[in-house]
């Protein structure tokens, strides 16, 4: 009788050290504020653009977005990374990937592009994929690795349109929340 009871109690020892068990923090372990500046090309801008419309549906072509809601445009950017929201402040890397947009029935678009980074103060690359929703006010994307300062980087990276004319420029705020760095 006194072996069932020291194994019941032995049970629910570890029941409770196991519910015990610490939860793992939330809290991002860095934390960092961009913006990136998007110049479409538009057939008359060839100087000052940092993105190109490279695939358009049947009905669309290269330097106008489609009607509806961009569908189907596919555009390549190179845009100056800055600290600051002045376009003409030194940047400090570059943005460099893709979007495509990809919802007829609302503006939305998917991204996949590398922030990369070459200065005094970062070295690197951060990488970031995910869905768009551009009506909403911000929008998070995952950070899905990164290299040198940012190697194997994990996190969230919530983006806010800044500025925009027209389908020309726009300029996005990114709030980027590591949470695993090495």
């Amino acid at each position: 009788m006194a072996t069932k009871t020291q194994v019941a109690a032995l049970f629910l020892c570890l029941l409770f050290s196991a519910a015990a068990k610490p939860r793992r923090s939330y809290r991002p372990c860095q934390e960092l504020v961009f913006y990136f500046h998007d110049v479409l090309f538009n057939g008359h801008n060839y100087n000052n653009a940092t993105a190109a419309i490279v695939g358009s549906p049947q009905w669309g072509n290269k330097t106008v977005m489609a009607v509806p809601n961009n569908f189907g445009d596919m555009v390549v950017f190179d845009d100056p990374i800055t600290l600051d929201n002045n376009f003409h402040a030194p940047p400090v890397g570059r943005a460099q990937g893709m979007y495509f947009y990809d919802q007829k029935s609302a503006y939305g678009a998917w991204l996949g592009f590398s922030f990369l980074f070459n200065s005094t103060e970062y070295v690197g690359t951060l990488n970031f994929a995910g869905a768009d929703p551009l009506l909403n006010k911000t929008r998070d994307i995952s950070v899905i690795g990164g290299t040198g300062d940012f190697f194997m980087a994990r996190g969230i990276a919530t983006m806010m349109t800044d500025a925009f004319e027209g389908d020309v420029y726009f300029r996005l705020r990114v709030d980027i929340k590591l949470y695993e760095c090495w």
